[in-house]
């Protein structure tokens, strides 16, 4: 039986999400609200104008038009109770609920929830008043120079500084100048921790924990990790930094305690759990949870995942992941470069018509939308990450290189995007052993 599936979000991941749901023999159709350019009209793709913030609407659109499933792409969703109000709709939605989702939506919450069961992390205090946060940066007995908003600040509201005058200054930003609006209510002051970073990705049904291979994500605009922050500029798949002995430790120290935990307490977490983790000189520690794909990590998960999502999914619904996990690609590499607008992450020109859609296609490459649009039948600019150009290949070199042809195809005027993703990880695989 062929299923109706909707996915919520209008990013470069919801655009991955509905291209593989696509490939199911299960799936006739995958509805994307609000959508992009990219899903107007894909072969089974296209965009529904539904409100994806008015649950009870929604929960009316899914029955009136027969969708048997809802896949949650961002964050806020999900803090906001969508699979909660979906569910108790009668309608299937994938994803962590409200209370289970509080791992993401607050870092007060997860940090003590870190410490309850032993899962390795950053040492840490929470605050509500500015002058105890700079007390405390000034007097802590370990470098206390990263400063994160509590709630919500799509991936923005982490401030790592060089020093503790400039802490104390992110503190005032966030809670004084309110930077981050309400998520900066209450500020987390954390150890900084010294490492590489990866992010880990697993599935889970509530029980098991079912991962996938480890990515590696480029936080900063520009070249050699300069420039300011931003949600992602490009990443790849796997990681080499991460063979598969420390695979295993993250997925039995991290990943299954936190579920196990989330179980004991009552809110079993099921879904997509991502764990951005710190791989410091003591082992992985994490610096934080997510409770859905990171973007751009899902465009390179994705295309190396060889089963069936829709099938999956089910899996997760089941209870099923331990009788049928989800099978990858083996020996193959995933490289993803985001372009982005000119003056991104600050302020950008929209409405700039792009070009080069059908020569990149013609290199063999998957290019994601993110924020883009149609005006008269032409793809335009209508955010800050426009573009997600993704190859999969033998190795990581190869894909490296057939991403920057990509890249070389598509043009907008004042395009910006990373000439070096995936430096680390080359570092890496090149340095003597």
């Amino acid at each position: 039986m062929a299923a109706r599936v909707l996915v919520i979000g209008s990013g470069g991941r919801e655009h991955t999400l509905a291209w593989k749901l696509a490939q199911s023999p299960h799936v006739k159709q995958v509805l994307v609200a609000p959508g992009n350019a990219g899903t107007a009209s894909a072969g089974k793709i296209s965009n529904a104008a539904v409100s994806i913030n008015d649950h009870t609407a929604l929960a009316r659109f899914c029955k009136d038009e027969k969708i048997e499933l809802v896949v949650v792409g961002p964050e806020a969703p999900l803090a906001a109770g969508i699979v909660g109000d979906l569910t108790s709709a009668g309608v299937r939605c994938f994803g962590p609920t409200a209370q289970a989702a509080l791992l993401e939506s607050s870092k007060k919450f997860a940090k003590e929830f870190m410490d309850r069961h032993g899962v390795p992390t950053a040492q840490w205090r929470a605050f509500t008043s500015p002058e105890d946060a700079c007390s405390f940066i000034m007097s802590a007995d370990f470098p206390a120079l990263v400063v994160k908003a509590s709630g919500l600040a799509a991936g923005k509201g982490v401030i790592v500084a060089k020093s503790k005058a400039e802490a104390c200054e992110a503190v005032q930003e966030i809670m004084q100048e309110k930077s981050f609006g309400a998520a900066g209510e209450t500020v987390v002051v954390e150890e900084l921790l010294e490492g590489e970073e990866v992010s880990c990705l697993c599935f889970t049904d509530g029980k098991t924990v079912a991962p996938m291979p480890p990515a590696q994500d480029h936080k900063r605009l520009l070249d050699g990790d300069r420039g300011p922050n931003t949600g992602g500029m490009g990443a790849y798949c796997p990681a080499p930094q991460v063979p598969k002995d420390l695979l295993v430790k993250i997925k039995n120290t991290i990943l299954q305690r936190t579920v196990d935990g989330m179980q004991q307490e009552g809110v079993p977490y099921t879904g997509i759990l991502y764990a951005g983790i710190m791989l410091t000189k003591d082992g992985p520690k994490v610096l934080e949870f997510n409770c859905r794909f990171g973007d751009p990590e899902c465009q390179v998960i994705l295309p190396l995942l060889k089963s069936d999502l829709y099938e999956v999914i089910q899996s997760t619904f089941d209870g099923l992941l331990s009788e049928s996990p989800p099978v990858w690609l083996e020996n193959h590499s995933a490289v993803t470069v985001v372009m982005a607008s000119g003056g991104y992450p600050g302020a950008y020109t929209k409405g700039v018509e792009i070009t080069g859609f059908p020569e990149a296609q013609a290199l063999g490459l998957q290019v994601f939308h993110a924020g883009t649009a149609l005006k008269d039948a032409k793809v335009v600019t209508s955010g800050g990450r426009v573009l997600t150009v993704t190859a999969v290949r033998e190795n990581l070199m190869s894909a490296l290189d057939e991403a920057r042809k990509g890249l070389a195809a598509l043009k907008f005027e004042g395009a910006v995007y990373r000439k070096d993703i995936g430096f680390r990880a080359v570092a890496f695989l090149q340095r003597p052993r």
